[in-house]
């Protein structure tokens, strides 16, 4: 076939899609591993699926028009990408035997959310703890009057009136030994759940990304590894929470790595997207999470929080005997 000038053209577009595709996938594979404070790689942590798309997108034209080189590199760059992401894609947990728990999680939007639905929510899916970030004194007080308490009737709360860094435990089995973790600007809480089964729940909430400073941003999330380490003399362990931070961040991955594992990664659920729940367009980025400790994750839903910008998660969890 002869060369023309349109050919031309298009292989030269082609070249262009394939370099820009590269260029963006080499910026999805370093924020998926850079640990620094460095707010455009924090940020794009958050959007490598949406990344590694437009790369994968590019390879596909250049794909088309014989770009072998540009082509042989965005493979590669979507091999790394899919070698992080997929393991959220492939059940992990063994069957477990014991009696379940159910804990949901709640990011109430500055006290927004609505109290009577939360407390239906509550009631209608039998919770047995809930896990509350965002909580005000006039939201608790809310919560108390549509019936909260009387379903989960033990309670650590710390609520906050100024902002966004309230937060709380509602559980229906006594709560001991309940304390406030230190190193955060929102407040982070423990407790002991005396279950049938005791077991430890942290109810987490580290600084939001791009908005809190990514020197602080990351130093909390660098606080919250150190306190699952020091939880994990404990044989079971729950940590629920807004942990504004997804999969695709290494600091989140690090979090996993001293010893716990993600609820939906123990079911190949994906990446649940939580965030953001009160626009026009579907949430894309997951970063309410429930990890797990000597524990087996049998559920895992989205709901909805009205009011919030936060979907919740509800999960069973099997708590061995």
């Amino acid at each position: 076939m002869a060369i023309t000038r349109d050919n031309v053209l298009a292989r030269r577009a082609a070249q262009a899609a394939g370099v820009a595709g590269i260029t963006i996938g080499i910026v999805a594979v370093v924020a998926m591993y850079s640990t620094g404070p460095i707010n455009p790689l924090i940020a794009a942590a958050s959007f490598v699926p949406f990344l590694l798309a437009v790369t994968l997108l590019a390879a596909l034209i250049c794909l088309a028009f014989r770009r072998w080189i540009l082509l042989g590199i965005s493979v590669a760059l979507l091999g790394v990408g899919a070698s992080a992401i997929s393991p959220m894609y492939v059940a992990n947990g063994a069957r477990a035997e014991g009696t379940t728990v159910r804990v949901m999680q709640a990011n109430l939007l500055f006290g927004q959310a609505d109290p009577d639905s939360l407390t239906r929510t509550v009631r209608e899916r039998s919770i047995d703890v809930l896990t509350v970030q965002e909580l005000t004194e006039t939201l608790a007080a809310s919560l108390r009057a549509a019936g909260l308490e009387q379903l989960l009737q033990y309670q650590y709360l710390i609520p906050d009136e100024r902002g966004g860094g309230g937060a709380g435990i509602y559980s229906r089995y006594p709560l001991t030994d309940t304390r406030e973790l230190d190193g955060y600007g929102p407040t982070n809480l423990g407790a002991e759940v005396g279950f049938s089964t005791p077991f430890t729940l942290l109810a987490v909430h580290p600084g939001p990304a791009y908005v809190t400073p990514p020197d602080i941003w990351t130093n909390e999330l660098r606080n919250l590894r150190a306190a699952l380490e020091t939880a994990a003399a404990s044989d079971t362990i729950i940590v629920s929470g807004d942990f504004n931070t997804t999969y695709l961040h290494k600091q989140f991955r690090d979090l996993l790595a001293v010893g716990y594992s993600d609820a939906a990664e123990q079911l190949g659920a994906g990446i649940v997207r939580t965030y953001p729940a009160d626009k026009r367009y579907p949430a894309v980025i997951g970063i309410d999470h429930v990890l797990l400790r000597g524990a087996q994750a049998q559920t895992l839903e989205r709901v909805e929080i009205e009011g919030s910008d936060h979907h919740g998660l509800i999960v069973d969890v099997v708590i061995p005997s």
